[in-house]
């Protein structure tokens, strides 16, 4: 019987690995260089054809080896990928991740700890709760956070895969800790998030009430009468950076309009959360620590590679609904004798230590490392604004909130917005996204790379400019 192929742990392992990464590296050099830009050209039946041109069958009887299936497999998706750190890549709320990140993420693959029980990740484990507790405190403030370990009483916060997980949680944690006043109402501006109105359908709640968002953002007003004579025990959902246009609901105003009511407040700042690292730009979420719940996610404006969601908790006694029992995981000897209960920390069995690229992140870069880049990405966004709004060819929506620009040719049609985006997709020469605002169409830019030059915007202008007119 011949040998098995080399683990990724264990002493031998970062031995094993090292020629691997090498042909994983020049793979990835190749492919983006074949690509020649943020998306492969020709549109998704030109890229399916290519892939299988390229890969082959999937299930060979006869296997390629490591080098080769690497080599092949990983420049393909390369070749074929849509590149986040392309200046041009500018669609969407995906984020090129920092190198030292996707580094810390090797090194979570390699090590493969299972985050559901403290004998499968013990150092994993303790770096969660350290970090975590660290980012709790970031957005509740100084609550007299303890050093470690975490004391009950104080702040806490899950990690999750992302902003959707973070709200579902949310709404499953307020369903919860007002299950003996009835069936909980969710409250959401028209600008909430998607994840909402489906965590309210997935937790068999009733239809959600719909505020109206006249001005992009959640009108207080609104809510005020919304809420008034709403019987029954009640969450409001805001958001602070909302996914068209990057904007932030009056927050102080909305927490009023909940304490009058009696109502529980959930902030959805998955975008929006990076500003807390920012000296200069934190007051804009003034109000976010009187929530009951947070959605963060790192891997928006955090530059993580995916998945880097968080929610964060006021009361940690409102985690108690997670606490599950399952003797081969967290027996009540094992844990009377120290070992730390981590199935209540979510609702995901296995899952990785996405933990510690964030942890990686935040001790290299610091709160001032992490401050600038987000700053430099507003300020960015701000720049791109203000030379569309000289422009005689453009409409501007308005002046960005966060790194999220909206804007459309002048005179032209919905249509022609719409098939100017989808020409530029097809051709592999940029990704913009699009918003639907005010009853028109937009071409949305969200800029979240750091590396991006004014040349670079002015591209983008010019190859939108060339299909305005076709």
């Amino acid at each position: 019987m011949s040998n098995p192929p080399p683990l990724a742990g264990g002493p031998q392992g970062p031995q094993a690995l090292r020629p691997l990464l090498n042909t994983v590296l020049d793979a990835l050099h190749d492919g983006a260089t074949a690509r020649g830009g943020p998306l492969p050209a020709g549109g998704p039946h030109t890229v399916t054809a290519r892939l299988r041109e390229l890969t082959g069958d999937p299930l060979p009887h006869h296997g390629t080896g490591p080098d080769t299936a690497l080599r092949t497999l990983v420049q393909a998706l390369a070749e074929g990928a849509a590149d986040p750190a392309d200046p041009l890549c500018a669609a969407h709320l995906h984020c090129p991740p920092l190198a030292l990140a996707t580094a810390a993420d090797l090194a979570a693959s390699a090590l493969n700890p299972s985050m559901d029980s403290w004998d499968q990740a013990p150092a994993a484990s303790a770096l969660e709760a350290l970090v975590t507790d660290a980012l709790a405190h970031e957005v509740y403030g100084d609550t007299g956070r303890p050093a470690h370990p975490v004391r009950p009483g104080h702040p806490q916060a899950l990690v999750t895969t992302g902003g959707t997980e973070a709200n579902q949680l949310a709404v499953l944690l307020a369903r919860e800790a007002r299950a003996s006043e009835g069936p909980l109402q969710l409250i959401t501006g028209a600008n909430a998030h998607h994840s909402l109105p489906r965590a309210a359908w997935l937790l068999g709640l009733p239809d959600p009430v719909t505020v109206p968002a006249p001005t992009g953002t959640l009108d207080p007003a609104a809510l005020d009468e919304a809420l008034t004579d709403l019987p029954g025990p009640k969450l409001v959902a805001a958001t602070a950076g909302t996914t068209d246009a990057g904007l932030i609901d009056p927050l102080p105003e909305i927490a009023d309009v909940c304490e009058a009511h009696g109502a529980r407040l959930h902030v959805d700042a998955a975008y929006g959360a990076g500003l807390l690292f920012s000296p200069t730009r934190r007051t804009q979420l003034t109000g976010l620590d009187r929530a009951a719940t947070v959605a963060l996610d790192l891997h928006k404006l955090g530059w993580q590679p995916v998945a880097a969601g968080l929610l964060a908790v006021r009361d940690p006694a409102d985690l108690a609904p997670l606490t599950h029992h399952a003797d081969y995981l967290n027996a009540d000897d094992d844990t009377e004798a120290g070992l730390p209960d981590l199935l209540g920390r979510s609702l995901r069995t296995t899952r990785r230590p996405d933990i510690l690229k964030i942890a990686v992140t935040l001790k290299a870069l610091g709160r001032t490392g992490l401050g600038a880049l987000v700053d430099q990405v507003c300020d960015q966004a701000q720049e791109f604004a203000a030379i569309l709004h000289a422009h005689p060819g453009f409409e501007l929506y308005d002046t960005p909130t966060l790194s999220t620009v909206l804007f459309r040719p002048h005179g032209a049609p919905d249509e022609r917005i719409a098939h100017i985006r989808r020409t530029l997709l097809t051709q592999g020469r940029a990704v913009l996204g699009r918003a639907r605002i005010d009853g028109r169409l937009w071409l949305k830019a969200t800029l979240l790379n750091p590396h991006t030059q004014p040349g670079d915007l002015a591209q983008l202008l010019k190859l939108v400019e060339g299909n305005t007119a076709r």
